[in-house]
């Protein structure tokens, strides 16, 4: 399936409730991809916003009680319209706050998938206790963990390090694409999240559809490593790959292994 041309086709709208660091990289990522970025965090403007969405981003960044409210609305409107819902549930463990709203998103609101660096996934797993911060000191990930937070939540888990690990609790992908610079941008994988709600709106398996955007966002990445030498230029360089992205250049350049 060419993903990145039936994106382009249908523009959808993709309505992110996300941090302030975040904003303006996942809204012009989207856009590049060929997406339409709406970007609110008002609970007053939630069930509207979700019902009028392609799919729905939670990203618990720059979390406040008004945010925090707004993305259980969003989700809830989103489930009752069968419109996909994902979660980035960064820095899960770090603060009482921030788990409580987590772990109540979790309970209260279907996810289509979960986007979230290796420490994060295995806090989610029971298997580290918490995350001190939005940055990850696990490089990589036990492909088993991620699996049983996927069983557990019924959902398609993208773990995020030195190998991708992206499954659906029964399917297990590695994905070795990308470069290492994207460690020192910051919401780099705040973009890869928002992207993820492009591609299952427009996939017919959100399994496959994360495999897919998870490749797509490491070769735009390696692309742009090869005209760049350093994270100030990285930014716009990789905004640039990911509008001239095409299925061809990935499906030629994807690193990805099924377990």
């Amino acid at each position: 399936m060419d993903y990145i041309t039936k994106i382009r086709e249908n523009n959808p709208l993709i309505y992110n409730i996300t941090n302030e660091v975040a904003t303006n990289m996942a809204a012009n990522g989207l856009i590049a991809i060929g997406a339409s970025p709406a970007m609110s965090n008002t609970p007053k403007e939630a069930v509207e916003n979700a019902q009028n969405a392609a799919a729905v981003i939670l990203n618990l960044g720059t979390l406040t009680e008004e945010r925090a409210e707004a993305m259980l609305i969003a989700g809830k409107a989103a489930n009752e319209e069968d419109i996909p819902v994902v979660l980035d549930p960064i820095a899960v463990g770090g603060t009482e706050f921030r788990t409580e709203v987590i772990y109540e998103l979790l309970e209260k609101v279907k996810f289509t998938a979960i986007r979230a660096n290796a420490g994060e996934i295995a806090v989610l797993g029971n298997a580290l206790e918490e995350m001190k911060s939005p940055d990850s000191t696990i490089e990589e990930i036990d492909p088993e963990i991620a699996k049983s937070v996927a069983k557990k939540y019924e959902t398609v888990v993208i773990a995020t390090g030195k190998a991708d690990v992206i499954t659906d609790g029964i399917r297990t992908t590695l994905c070795r694409n990308g470069h290492a610079m994207l460690q020192n941008i910051t919401a780099s994988g705040c973009l890869l999240t928002s992207l993820v709600g492009p591609y299952v709106s427009v996939g017919e398996d959100p399994y496959e559809a994360s495999i897919e955007v998870t490749a797509a966002y490491g070769v735009a990445a390696e692309l742009a490593m090869e005209k760049v030498e350093g994270p100030g230029s990285f930014i716009p360089a990789l905004l640039d790959q990911l509008y001239f992205l095409d299925q061809h250049a990935v499906n030629a350049r994807k690193r990805v292994e099924q377990l």
